[in-house]
């Protein structure tokens, strides 16, 4: 029996400069989504976002965190991986979205139209910069229990992610308290990465935008998704969504393994990676179980050979 195709959408912190850039050079589905996508931003925001990311003075190593270009270029690149995807003949059973991946499956599955998926990212990334305090977001590779066993770590930040059984995000505002839980984690020697962000996603650094985005929101008709809907807010699928929901997108923790775990339970699948890192891909197979027939694929990595990789998934689901 053919497992069911699960499209898995990553947010921030997947990023990096030139991501893409061998797609959208050679595959002209993948180059169209990204021009069409661009010039709306253009028109509506006045920035060229490919200007910014294909820049070839710019090296894939620099740190890509500025918000008003990177929360939309995760999604455009995401959502025409998709549509590049779709034209070769491999279609979703499901989408599965975290944090800003949801707003990609919001518009593959029609909840919303392309255009207003971009106009509210671009609100989005607008408020957060104008209204909200620097913050910082660490990726710490360990078991979760770690959060509730040391105060440093859970008086001063939140739980942003449970990734897998030995890896969770803190977020918060940035302070000196950082300082100090790193020095604990390297005095422990645990494992730690600071992520390319500037804001603290899924904690109160953002609720400064609550109120104006909220309104944006409500002014937007959310209809029924056209493919079923996996959300790593509610750890499952959902179908009555609302403008509260896109809200808990940016607000409540990200579920990931609790997801995952939900999903296997009841069945096993192909999951396909349409993020720029691979991120998600590596978070699925850690919270696989032996036994699992689930398959795992990843197109898009930070160290190339993408149109390869891709070609290479079409020979196999096909």
């Amino acid at each position: 029996m053919e497992k069911s195709k699960v499209f898995m959408f990553s947010g921030q912190g997947s990023q990096y400069y030139h991501m893409g850039r061998e797609l959208y050079e050679t595959n002209l589905t993948f180059q169209h989504w990204m021009s069409k996508m661009n010039q709306f931003i253009q028109k509506n925001a006045g920035i060229n976002i490919l200007k910014e990311i294909y820049n070839p003075a710019i090296h894939r190593s620099t740190e890509f965190e500025m918000l008003s270009y990177s929360h939309p270029a995760i999604f455009m690149v995401e959502y025409s991986l998709a549509r590049v995807c779709m034209e070769n003949g491999i279609e979703p059973d499901y989408v599965l979205g975290a944090s800003l991946g949801e707003f990609v499956s919001a518009a593959i599955t029609g909840i919303l139209s392309l255009e207003e998926v971009l106009e509210c990212l671009l609100i989005q990334s607008a408020l957060i910069q104008s209204d909200c305090q620097p913050g910082s977001m660490t990726a710490i590779i360990h078991s979760p229990e770690l959060y509730k066993e040391i105060s440093v770590i859970h008086d001063y930040f939140e739980l942003a992610a449970i990734n897998y059984s030995s890896h969770f995000i803190i977020s918060g505002n940035y302070c000196d308290e950082l300082m100090t839980i790193e020095a604990y984690l390297k005095r422990e020697g645990i494992l730690f990465q600071t992520l390319p962000v500037r804001y603290g996603f899924h904690s109160a650094n953002i609720e400064p935008i609550e109120r104006e985005y909220k309104k944006k929101l409500n002014n937007l008709t959310f209809r029924h998704p056209q493919i079923p809907f996996i959300s790593c807010v509610s750890a499952g699928s959902i179908d009555d969504i609302d403008s509260e929901h896109f809200w808990n997108v940016l607000r409540q923790p990200i579920e990931f393994q609790k997801t995952i775990q939900r999903l296997e339970a009841d069945n096993q699948f192909v999951y396909i990676d349409l993020g720029p890192s691979g991120t998600l891909a590596n978070f699925v197979k850690r919270n696989l179980t032996p036994d699992s027939e689930s398959k795992v694929h990843t197109i898009l990595t930070p160290f190339g050979q993408d149109v390869r990789k891709l070609q290479k998934i079409m020979e196999s689901l096909n």
